[in-house]
């Protein structure tokens, strides 16, 4: 598996982003707005920018630093969504956390999933890190879907831990490691593998998010 080769499964891939990719990209986020609000990260310091051809030269140069890989999502070709590994730690930690958009009008299509499965493969193949997070707001139903059906596996609630939609939210906590997905997440998951109750949360959290 080569990082900078596109991946694909069915009609569904994922790639690193390029500079060309900030006009589809702005134009999904503009045109989405109500539907991912909800679920960006803003700055306790004020507004932040949407002008893509910025976001994405700051990406690239997280890749280039080693500190992020940055994924555009597609479906049959056409841009969907963006996916980032980000906050890649070596060493003694060798770990990293998923944050992803998909656009509105390619919901319900098994993207986002299959394209956490395949980004959190390359991490471990390729990349080799071994542990991979994913954090997510307990109201954000789609989101912890996604983390049921892939077998990530609940670690906790994270208070007031990271800005969204204006205010400090609080998260749920699931990562894997690499040793608990020898064959694979995307190929677990296909196989009807992944355990359907790793990432159920105790009634204590649901009751104090």
């Amino acid at each position: 598996m080569d990082i900078s080769a596109p991946q694909r499964h069915g009609p569904i891939g994922i790639r690193l982003v390029r500079q060309r990719d900030a006009k589809p990209l702005q134009h999904e986020l503009l045109s989405n707005r109500e539907w991912l609000r909800p679920w960006e990260a803003t700055s306790p310091d004020g507004p932040v920018s949407f002008d893509m051809r910025l976001g994405v030269r700051r990406l690239l140069q997280q890749y280039r630093d080693g500190s992020g890989v940055p994924f555009v999502m597609e479906y049959d070709g056409e841009v969907a969504g963006q996916l980032n590994v980000w906050g890649i730690a070596r060493g003694s930690l060798a770990s990293a956390t998923i944050g992803y958009w998909v656009s509105r009008r390619f919901a319900g299509r098994s993207i986002t999933p299959t394209a956490v499965a395949m980004a959190t493969d390359i991490s471990f193949r390729e990349l080799r890190l071994h542990r991979m997070e994913i954090c997510i707001r307990p109201e954000n139903a789609a989101s912890l879907r996604v983390v049921q059906k892939l077998g990530f596996r609940y670690e906790g609630l994270r208070r007031r831990y990271i800005h969204i939609d204006g205010d400090w939210r609080d998260h749920y906590a699931f990562a894997l490691v690499r040793e608990e997905v020898p064959e694979g997440v995307l190929e677990r998951w296909t196989q009807g593998r992944a355990p359907q109750d790793a990432a159920a949360i105790p009634p204590a959290d649901r009751l104090h998010a």
